[in-house]
């Protein structure tokens, strides 16, 4: 059902690209987790901080509107249980999120989004057995800064919240049993845009 919805979406950004504007951009984050579980009393699990290469497409319907697509390399955390790495998941974390930009008289650009995102399971090791997909919703707020003598280029920073606890199966050794990690990360970018 996924693929499903993620190929509808791109038929209709295709259908529509002679209409606005497309917009590349790339850039590096910093994914820091802001949940985490209480496995028992006196065991906290939470998933670590982590750097990711993270490019993303936008489409422009005018100056003031877009949706933009991030997509991502698999994104590993380490998992640790009161400080000590007990396991380690992967996940790759498609974003989607509709954009206004705030022009002004400036250089500067700020923008607000509001989506959806996406947890899908790559791998895990250790004590996680298994990890199940999730679904939730994504927040963003960022600016976008084009130099004087820059005509298609710009760089930009940008905050992400995504609310995402997916659930996880613990191997026999570690006593069985499932629990949903809050992951909720605070995405943090830096990155180079480019519109064509």
């Amino acid at each position: 059902m996924l693929k499903q919805a993620v190929l509808i979406a791109l038929l209709g950004m295709s259908a529509s690209a002679m209409a606005g504007q497309w917009q590349v951009k790339v850039g590096g984050s910093v994914i820091s987790p802001t949940g985490d579980y209480a496995l028992a009393p006196g065991a906290v699990v939470k998933a670590d901080d982590e750097l990711a290469f993270t490019p993303s497409v936008e489409y422009f319907f005018n100056d003031s509107v877009s949706t933009e697509l991030l997509l991502a390399t698999p994104i590993g955390h380490d998992v640790l249980l009161n400080g000590e790495k007990a396991a380690k998941i992967k996940h790759l974390p498609p974003t989607i999120t509709a954009k206004y930009h705030f022009k002004n008289s400036t250089r500067f650009t700020p923008y607000i989004g509001v989506g959806g995102t996406a947890f899908i399971a790559w791998d895990e090791s250790g004590v996680a057995k298994d990890v199940k997909e999730d679904f939730g919703v994504a927040g963003q707020i960022g600016f976008n800064f084009q130099p004087a003598d820059a005509k298609n280029w710009g760089v930009f920073f940008d905050a992400r919240y995504a609310q995402l606890s997916p659930e996880v199966t613990l191997t026999d050794a570690a006593g069985g049993g499932k629990f949903d990690l809050d992951i909720d990360p605070m995405v943090y970018t830096l990155g180079y845009s480019y519109k064509f």
